[in-house]
């Protein structure tokens, strides 16, 4: 019975392609947002939880500033100085760790190829804190550091556009004015949201100091924490050890930040979450819309076939069987559009996770809630057209004309 009301209502709506074709768009829509939206959040925040553990596990970013930045008007916070590094990693207990860093912009240059990238200056154990491994190469030596030999590893897109086809190691560039022999090339880590990671020159930071910044201090410090430690005690107690070397009194503001990665990469999942659920709502509301359509056009067909209801009715059919008729062709038109937006959505989601350059993520469960809620919509909006035919009069349904 079931089988032979869904044929017929297949029937009826190749009758009128077109119509039903404009009828669906809104579910179409409707779902390809929602479902467009959510897998490219998804992937947005996959996107950002790769970038952030590219920064390393266990691992907290010490920064001058009160926030990401070095902060607004007023006087500029002093930078760190090496004494600070040394005495962290000397008397904080639970730091596997502690790699000082200061950049530089450069101009790489070999031959006659020239790259726009960032040098880094850092010690050995910046490798260790990153969890960078190289592909080939090796790492500067203790001695090369003290010394503040020109030597440097690169990323992979320094090498790819300063030693195409060739192997880097062993061979040199021009940093600026300074020529620095290469000892090392990274693993690939890839894009990192919109930042290539591999777009790097890393050198002994007593060459980068003495040669580009012209001084001693240093703008950031990366500390790895041993697992077995509280990372919040670590960080409680490396607070009150820098406020103490920079002279903060207790009730001042400190001039400094720490950034534990993994709270980072909760609070920005957190947030690209929530604008996700946001999108999909709004573009949820396009499925109502396609309801409504729905149920307009339903209303529009139980008037062309008034006379047919009236026939079916004076013939022996019970008001049930023509409200399941309705009902089911209401439910199949919605289905219909449903199935045609995540065709639609597969479409999009991989345009825009190219384009955007975000994962792709096909999200089984939001697809099949997509699809069941396309369905219910035909349900909810074709019930009302659906009843006012079932409620017909067989005689004045026989007298329309």
């Amino acid at each position: 019975m079931l089988g032979t009301t869904i044929l017929l209502a297949i029937r009826e709506i190749r009758r009128h392609m077109l119509r039903s074709f404009l009828t669906t768009l809104g579910i179409v829509i409707g779902v390809a947002a929602v479902v467009t939206m959510v897998q490219l959040g998804n992937g947005a925040t996959a996107a950002v939880q790769q970038n952030i553990s590219s920064l390393g596990a266990n691992v907290l970013q010490v920064r001058p500033g009160q926030g990401f930045g070095r902060g607004g008007g007023g006087a500029q916070p002093a930078n760190f100085r090496e004494e600070d590094v040394e005495a962290i990693a000397s008397q904080i207990a639970g730091v596997r760790a502690v790699a000082p860093q200061t950049s530089a912009s450069v101009t790489a240059v070999q031959n006659a190829s020239n790259w726009q990238t960032t040098l880094t200056g850092t010690t050995a154990d910046y490798f260790t804190v990153q969890q960078w491994s190289l592909q080939s190469g090796r790492v500067w030596t203790s001695a090369e550091e003290t010394a503040g030999k020109a030597v440097c590893v690169i990323g992979e897109t320094v090498a790819d556009n300063l030693f195409p086809g060739s192997d880097p190691i062993g061979g040199s560039l021009r940093l600026n004015n300074v020529t620095c022999d290469v000892i090392g090339l990274l693993v690939s880590k890839g894009q990192g949201g919109f930042q290539d990671q591999d777009d790097t020159v890393i050198a002994p930071i007593r060459m980068v100091q003495r040669r580009f910044t012209g001084n001693r201090e240093v703008s950031s410090i990366a500390v790895a924490i041993d697992e077995r430690y509280d990372a919040d005690a670590v960080q409680a107690s490396m607070s009150e050890l820098l406020r103490e070397r920079r002279h903060i009194e207790p009730g001042e503001d400190q001039d400094f930040n720490i950034l534990d990665t993994a709270q980072i990469s909760e609070a920005l999942t957190s947030t690209t979450t929530i604008l996700t659920m946001v999108m999909a709502a709004v573009a949820g509301v396009s499925l109502l819309v396609g309801g409504i359509g729905i149920m307009n056009i339903m209303l529009v067909s139980v008037t062309e076939r008034t006379r047919e209801i009236g026939i079916r009715l004076a013939i022996g059919a019970v008001g049930k069987e023509v409200l399941t008729q309705f009902l089911v062709e209401a439910i199949v038109l919605a289905c219909i559009g449903g199935f045609l937006g995540l065709l639609l959505a597969l479409v999009l989601t991989a345009a825009g996770a190219t384009l955007v350059q975000v994962p792709f993520m096909f999200d089984v469960q939001i697809n099949l809630l997509a699809f069941g809620f396309s369905a219910a919509i035909g349900v909810i909006f074709g019930y009302f057209p659906a009843r006012r035919a079932a409620a017909l009069n067989p005689i004045d349904a026989l007298r329309h004309e």
